[in-house]
């Protein structure tokens, strides 16, 4: 057999990180993005333990580790800054720490991992036919390219969802819109990593590894709601919140030599579960596969979770159906809790009632610690798949869903 061929359709988190670990399980990679550069692409992102062992399992970890861990508690605040709930470093019970980076920095260690010539910026792709001979034909805004497999990395709005599931719903408007900005951190004191809840509002703050600070706000608005100016409409919002919000609120101005972009987009979300993450040939992954809300902080990290597991199973002994099957089987049922919590977590934010929100708050704080710690472990105690794939029915199969049924109950 000669070195089999994968065209991944989008070149962010999910995708890039799916080629890279096909790449170097001796698949020839075609990656084509439609984008005509990756530079300066989004704002902050947080690689949970779960996601830093899928990088790591793939020779990536020494590609992310730069500049300082996300150090300290984690919590939830009120607007007078009082805290609601705060939790352990994740290192001491994970084994590694989390990792705040900017999206730019991870694309580009992704892209730098990637052998020559396998990025085509500026294609996109159109659609995928079955061809003879076990093969399938990908219609790119370039020409055609014939390979064994294709990896639907193409995000929210998926062309390739949309051919491969016509009668599923697609995404719909989750409720909230949400503003990400990074600013820098000279002269800042450390600043713990929190989130702030309000009446419908939300404010966060990330330190980043590199020492610049990642801010996000969000707030409950018509979808299609955006304010002539960004800034002034977050200082309205969030101005009198505890500090550091006001003094990071003064940074997001854009003049001066290095100005500060306020990245504004409303949130989405599969409005169901797709019936499997795999047609014929073809994979989807991350949002193309489970479009989440962002309210875990899980999305980026289970697109690298999905690529890992793809790319482990079709390293295996089993054709490409096969185990683009197993790969439903072994993503589906997780991905889809981490939606529904996710979406739970979100209802709560978004409460803006006076009595509703003081029963909220009350009940985060009586939340017992070892309850938040079980929860947090069904997604950051994660491990990548080691070995060969177990054959459904097989003892390591039914372990798995055992371990599938223990997180259901949490």
């Amino acid at each position: 057999m000669g070195v089999r061929h994968v065209v991944v359709a989008g070149g962010g988190i999910g995708g890039l990180t799916a080629a890279v670990a096909l790449s170097r399980r001796g698949w020839r990679v075609t990656v084509c993005e439609r984008a005509s550069a990756l530079t300066g692409i989004g704002a902050g992102i947080v690689l949970a333990p779960n996601a830093l062992r899928a990088l790591e399992s793939i020779g990536l970890g020494p590609a992310v580790s730069a500049g300082e861990p996300l150090a300290g508690a984690l919590g939830l605040r009120t607007p007078d800054g009082a805290w609601l709930s705060r939790t352990g470093a994740a290192a001491s019970r994970y084994g590694v720490p989390a990792r705040a980076v900017h999206r730019g920095f991870l694309i580009d260690a992704l892209a730098a991992a990637l052998p020559p010539g396998a990025l085509r910026l500026g294609v996109s792709v159109g659609g995928v036919d079955e061809a003879a001979e076990g093969a399938v034909v990908v219609r790119t805004s370039a020409g055609e390219l014939r390979a064994d497999a294709v990896v639907a990395a193409d995000g929210l709005r998926s062309a390739l969802r949309g051919q491969l599931f016509p009668r599923h719903p697609g995404p719909r408007y989750a409720g909230e819109t949400g503003w990400r900005a990074v600013l820098s951190g000279a002269g800042l004191p450390a600043l713990p990593a929190a989130e702030t809840w309000g009446r419908g509002e939300r404010f966060g703050i990330v330190p980043l590894a590199d020492g610049r600070v990642y801010v996000y706000a969000t707030a409950v608005a018509g979808p299609g709601t955006r304010p002539a100016d960004h800034r002034a409409e977050l200082v309205r919002r969030f101005g009198a919140w505890h500090d550091p919000i006001p003094a990071l609120l003064e940074r997001l101005d854009r003049r001066g030599p290095d100005p500060v972009t306020v990245l504004h987009h409303d949130f989405h979300e599969l409005a169901e579960p797709l019936p499997r993450f795999h047609s014929g040939r073809a994979a989807l992954l991350g949002d193309a596969a489970h479009a989440m809300t962002p309210n875990l902080g899980q999305g980026g990290c289970q697109a690298i979770e999905d690529a890992v597991v793809l790319a482990h199973l079709l390293a295996g002994g089993t054709g490409v159906p096969a185990a683009l099957a197993a790969y439903t089987e072994a993503r589906l049922g997780r991905t889809t809790r981490i939606s529904r919590r996710s979406r739970r977590m979100g209802d709560l934010a978004r409460l803006s009632h006076p009595l509703a929100v003081s029963v909220r708050n009350f009940a985060v704080r009586a939340t017992p610690s070892a309850v938040m710690t079980r929860g947090l472990d069904t997604l950051l105690g994660w491990q990548p798949p080691s070995g060969p794939d177990p054959a459904p029915g097989s003892a390591q199969a039914s372990s798995r869903s055992v371990d599938i049924k223990e997180e259901e109950q949490q």
